[in-house]
This record gives structure tokens, sequence and C-alpha cells, in this order.
């Protein structure tokens, strides 16, 4: 890694505190007797159509995930902390669930689409695993997705006039319909993303 980029990196350990979605996405964990296996109650203003471009320079629509529930993650590729450890974890919840992985959709989509460009941040989360679509585009491309997905993010510029991101932490999980039915926190226990990923993958069974 270059001294230049563990510069950058160093200047944002805060990013870690960030608020969820800019404080306004709130996770439910549903156990009222009256929703069955559901996760939450789908929250109708968080997702929907978007289109980005892939690593291959492709275009790709909601529509391309559309058979399978959706794990969706938004950082960049110069993010220090947060984005490396949550795609090491989200490798790991792959890694754990064996074949089952492939009965969901994977996404790490940039809110930084200035300097990830579909190469950089294909190279970026092919370390992790090549399953988990990387995806760019042009800033209006990439706005239109956070504010879809209502994702907080903020340029903030550094003292050698560089500049990093804020971004909501958050793993958003969507349904097949791309529905949002929860999250997973940074860093919260395996056990519970595990068990929110095994539910994900049979309410998919169940209504399919």
């Amino acid at each position: 890694m270059s001294g230049l980029k563990l510069l950058r990196y160093g200047a944002w350990a805060a990013v870690a505190a960030l608020a969820v979605v800019s404080g306004a996405l709130v996770y439910q964990q549903a156990n009222r007797p009256d929703q069955g296996n559901a996760l939450v109650d789908p929250i109708s203003a968080i997702g929907g159509p978007f289109e980005l471009v892939n690593a291959k320079g492709e275009t790709v629509t909601d529509k391309d995930f559309a058979d399978k529930p959706k794990v969706f993650f938004f950082g960049f590729t110069f993010c220090p902390d947060v984005c490396p450890t949550t795609l090491s974890e989200v490798q790991g919840w792959m890694e754990k669930l064996g074949p089952d992985a492939d009965k969901l959709h994977y996404a790490f989509i940039t809110v930084d689409p200035e300097r990830d460009t579909p190469d950089v941040i294909g190279d970026y989360v092919s370390v992790f695993d090549d399953r988990i679509e990387a995806l760019s585009g042009s800033p209006a491309q990439v706005d239109a997705a956070l504010k879809a997905y209502r994702v907080y993010s903020r340029k903030v510029p550094l003292d050698d006039g560089d500049y990093t991101m804020d971004h909501s932490a958050v793993v958003f999980l969507m349904d097949k319909d791309n529905r949002f039915v929860g999250t997973i926190a940074y860093e919260e226990s395996e056990d519970t993303a595990m068990m929110k990923l095994r539910r994900l993958i049979d309410n998919a069974e169940q209504t399919s």
C-alpha cells in the first residue's frame, strides 16, 4: 500500500461513528406473530430503480438483480476502515452460508464516482469475492442511486487539498422485489448477521 494512500486512510479514522442513513433509517427486527418470518415491514421509501456501471463498463440496472434478495453496501475505495471491514465481513458471511450464498445478490456501490471508476472499484472489490458486484457510474447515476436508497453521503475536504467521504455505514437487505426489509449494522455480531441473511433467504423461498 502506498504512503499516500496510508495518509489518506489515516485522515478518516472517525467514520465508524457516522449516523445511519443520515439519521433517518430505523431498523425494526420483526418478531410479532402477525409478521411470520418477515424481517421487517417493507419500507417503500427505501430502494428503487437505478442504472449504474459494473467493473466491465456494462450498464447494470435494478432489474439485473430481480431474481434474488439483495445485500447492498455503499462506500468508496479510499475508505480507511468501515468499507474494507464490511466487505471482509460480507466475504465471511458468504463463506459461512456455503452454497446458500448463491441465493443472494451482493453489490458494493460507490459514493465517490469521481475516483471510483468502474475499473478501480472492480479491482478493489475483487480482493474480497468476485460474486460481489462492484458498481460505479456517472455522478448523476450514483447520486440517483444514493437518493433511491436514502444513503447519506458527503464530501469532506482535507487539509492537504484532497478529500474523503462521510457515508452511511450499514448493509441494506432488500427482498426479490427490491423492497427494503432491514439492515446489518457496522460490526454487528456475526450470529445476528447470519440470522438476518438466512431469514432473508428463507422468506424468498417461501414466497417463490
